[in-house]
């Protein structure tokens, strides 16, 4: 389930992307499979050796083409350790509303990105999040979980300030947002509840046979309530001089 459009940034042979705070490294599995040149950067250790050992088997079935590159790096977001314009894409997919000091962080997005580069920011969106937070404390009040909500406004204003130039944004996953109301409703570590089990179930069935009539439903909901929103930048090729 990619919260970032590919088609929308370019990733393929010989483009270096560098996939922050990847997570399980479904965006980093995409780009590699696209034949880039992938980053895939964490801090949690155990999450980066399955990871790895998917690039692996991805790399054994022939699933990335050749010249492609996958590895996992382990490390701060606050101090990325790769020089100024190294990556010609940068992703942030769903880490910025766990850091507290988030702007430093976007800082270090913006300063590895090439000039002419493009960086992808993706949040939770406001309103799935704020009834999330209504619901239930367990859903965010816990050891890494999220810090804030952002308004897509407010994050725009973030990234913008440092010189990057705004492109779009998208809202995405309606179908996931319902689903996380009613775990933030019954529990959210309460699997078993019967109306939880047939909505994950649910979104299994979406998710691999991908039917017509709920990727309809979900393409007309995403504006209303998709559960995330996705900020595109690009970092301008001449940057402005100061005055």
């Amino acid at each position: 389930m990619l919260t970032v459009d590919f088609d929308r940034i370019g990733v393929g042979p010989g483009v270096r992307v560098i996939d922050v705070g990847c997570g399980a490294g479904r965006h980093s599995f995409e780009a590699y499979r696209r034949g880039a040149e992938v980053i895939a950067f964490d801090q949690d250790a155990p999450e980066l050796d399955n990871v790895e050992t998917m690039f692996g088997a991805m790399a054994a079935a022939g699933e990335a083409p050749p010249g492609a590159s996958a590895k996992t790096v382990q490390g701060d977001a606050l101090a990325l350790p790769y020089g100024d314009d190294t990556f010609d894409v940068v992703i942030a997919s769903e880490i910025l509303e766990h850091v507290p000091a988030d702007e430093a962080a976007i800082a270090e997005l913006v300063r590895v990105l090439r000039p002419g580069g493009q960086l992808v920011v993706t949040v939770p969106r406001w309103l799935p999040e704020r009834i999330c937070w209504a619901l239930s404390d367990e859903y965010h009040a816990n050891e890494g979980g999220h810090v804030r909500i952002y308004k897509a406004s407010e994050l725009r204003e973030k990234v913008a300030k440092l010189g990057m130039r705004f492109v779009r944004d998208t809202h995405v996953h309606a179908l996931h947002a319902p689903y996380w109301w009613i775990k933030c409703a019954v529990g959210v570590r309460n699997d078993n509840h019967p109306l939880a089990k047939a909505y994950h179930k649910l979104l299994v069935w979406d998710m691999m046979k991908a039917p017509r009539v709920t990727r309809t439903a979900e393409r007309l909901l995403d504006p209303l309530i998709g559960k995330s929103v996705a900020l595109y930048f690009v970092k301008p090729a001449v940057q402005r001089a100061a005055l």
